[in-house]
């Protein structure tokens, strides 16, 4: 298995390569809107899913791309690598390039998780409700996770971090996205007062059908509601013009116009990460190229007819 992936283009982070630590799906949350399906294994269990010293020998390999971002993402919650702080440690010894951690923030209620992030230049939790009945609704969290704990560790990191703080807040149509809802989740983020507060909503398939976007004028309005004002980061339009990501992407969508195929059959079929394949798809519906159809409990894609 692979743990090191891209560098892919990202938004926030320029040229991000991307470090999995843990198995497809290996998370802490069950969110109806996750690009990558339903979780699997729903847990708060850390172990050394990976081994470190495989990682780093493979990231090493990579260090020649000149990445804008070294960044704890991937297919799971990165907090459930048992050796993330000693991982991170051993990064920083080896290069000067930044460490970026994307996390749901579901742990950092505890001491340890907390510590072992210390070190990363910038964290980047998320925050999707501001309530327990919407927690349990759009995350659906392990079952021994609750709202309070969650948000109380989101705010407790925030006073022991020193580096980059900024929080990412997934709005979905008829969730979370009224006034009442926004208001909510603008109180906890008063709270936990992160440097930058980014919004989010779904533009690529989601695990659950009625997890549907926010357009973007809404999104700009709660955007404008929050104090300081919020930064919109979903991604309506598509960002990945390199030349690379271009190739990579044709490659997908002449896959799927000769059959039609999920999105394990192209992460396999074409030696790609699934996050990878899913910036890809996303591009491709944008442009109208893909129809989706959901088969035997599983979503395939194919070639749209022009």
């Amino acid at each position: 298995m692979s743990h090191i992936f891209g560098p892919v283009p990202s938004r926030r982070l320029g040229r991000s390569l991307g470090v999995d630590l843990v198995p497809f799906k290996t998370c802490s949350y069950d969110c109806i809107y996750c690009q990558l399906g339903r979780t699997t294994d729903l847990t708060v269990e850390r172990r050394e899913w990976a081994p470190l010293d495989d990682v780093l020998a493979e990231l090493e390999d990579k260090l020649a791309l000149n990445p804008d971002y070294i960044t704890m993402s991937g297919s799971g919650e990165p907090t459930l690598y048992s050796r993330l702080g000693e991982l991170i440690d051993r990064i920083r010894s080896m290069t000067g390039v930044p460490i970026a951690v994307l996390t749901n923030g579901s742990l950092l209620s505890r001491p340890e998780i907390r510590a072992q992030l210390l070190n990363a230049q910038l964290v980047i939790p998320s925050l999707d409700a501001g309530s327990e009945e919407l927690f349990q609704t759009i995350n659906r969290p392990e079952q021994s996770l609750s709202f309070e704990e969650m948000l109380e560790g989101l705010i407790q990191f925030r006073r022991e971090y020193q580096g980059q703080y900024w929080l990412e807040v997934f709005f979905l149509a008829g969730l979370n996205d009224s006034a009442d809802e926004a208001h909510k989740i603008m109180e906890c983020v008063r709270r936990i007062k992160p440097d930058r507060t980014q919004l989010n909503t779904a533009t690529r398939p989601t695990a659950e059908s009625h997890a549907i976007r926010v357009d973007a004028r809404r999104l700009a309005e709660l955007a404008a509601a929050f104090d300081p004002p919020a930064e919109v980061i979903a991604d309506y339009h598509g960002v990945h013009a390199q030349s690379d990501f271009q190739s990579a992407k044709e490659n997908v969508l002449a896959m799927i116009q000769r059959r039609p195929c999920t999105l394990d059959d192209i992460a396999s079929g074409l030696a790609m990460h699934r996050n990878q394949v899913v910036k890809h798809l996303e591009e491709l519906e944008a442009e109208g190229a893909l129809t989706k159809k959901i088969t035997g409990g599983r979503l395939y894609y194919t070639g749209a007819q022009r």
